[in-house]
């Protein structure tokens, strides 16, 4: 019967999440929806993009708290809590990084009208992807503990190279993530957020166990 109540209040922590996720998220996602997959858009969806880093932040912030007695259960206001202490911080991550993605973005995308060599393209996608493993890390770091920006930042940064494993379960999450989006839709992906953010506290807790014994008094 444990196993059951277990399953239960996981069940309805993901739910109650997923619709406080969306809810947060839906300024940026009702106006992608309205976006066509243009290359030129490329700016507008990096804004649209802007509230997912706050909603995702409190996501990771509420299914961290989480508890398995379906009597103690509060993942709306864990939600909540987490937004309001964490909002700001987080998009002093999420919104350097998306302009960085979005530049990169563009280069990638008028790479043959600018004459770019594709060993260039090449070195632009590596970048990309360890922006966006850095983002992963800093935003579940922001989320879970209290540092200035600039320590966030070179956690998230020296965790990508000293924790391996947290970069390559990140990049598995991710890259699910990515799959639903091209084959599916935006709206498809945006139904396992909860599960996704789930995954991606999961594949994060070896570097958030370490911060927590080395950095944290």
């Amino acid at each position: 019967m444990s196993t059951l109540f277990r399953a239960s209040a996981l069940i309805y922590t993901l739910l109650v999440v997923e619709f406080l996720f969306v809810l947060v998220a839906a300024p940026g996602f009702v106006v992608l929806l309205l976006l066509a997959r243009d290359s030129s858009n490329v700016p507008l969806f990096a804004l649209c993009a802007i509230p997912f880093g706050p909603a995702a932040s409190a996501a990771v912030y509420a299914l961290h708290r989480r508890r398995s007695d379906l009597a103690d259960l509060h993942p709306a206001a864990a939600f909540w809590r987490g937004y309001r202490l964490n909002a700001l911080g987080v998009l002093r991550i999420w919104l350097p990084a998306l302009a960085v993605l979005a530049v990169l973005a563009v280069s990638l995308v008028h790479r043959a009208a600018a004459g770019v060599p594709a060993w260039w393209s090449v070195l632009l996608l590596v970048l990309a992807a360890v922006v966006v493993l850095w983002s992963a890390n800093a935003l579940v770091i922001s989320s879970l503990f209290v540092f200035r920006t600039a320590d966030i930042a070179r956690l998230a940064a020296y965790f990508l190279a000293h924790r391996p494993g947290v970069a390559l379960g990140t990049a598995g999450v991710l890259l699910t993530a990515g799959a639903i989006t091209v084959f599916a839709s935006e709206a498809v992906a945006l139904l396992p957020a909860s599960l996704l953010i789930g995954g991606l506290l999961l594949v994060a807790r070896p570097m958030c166990a370490e911060i927590e014994k080395r950095f944290v008094a």
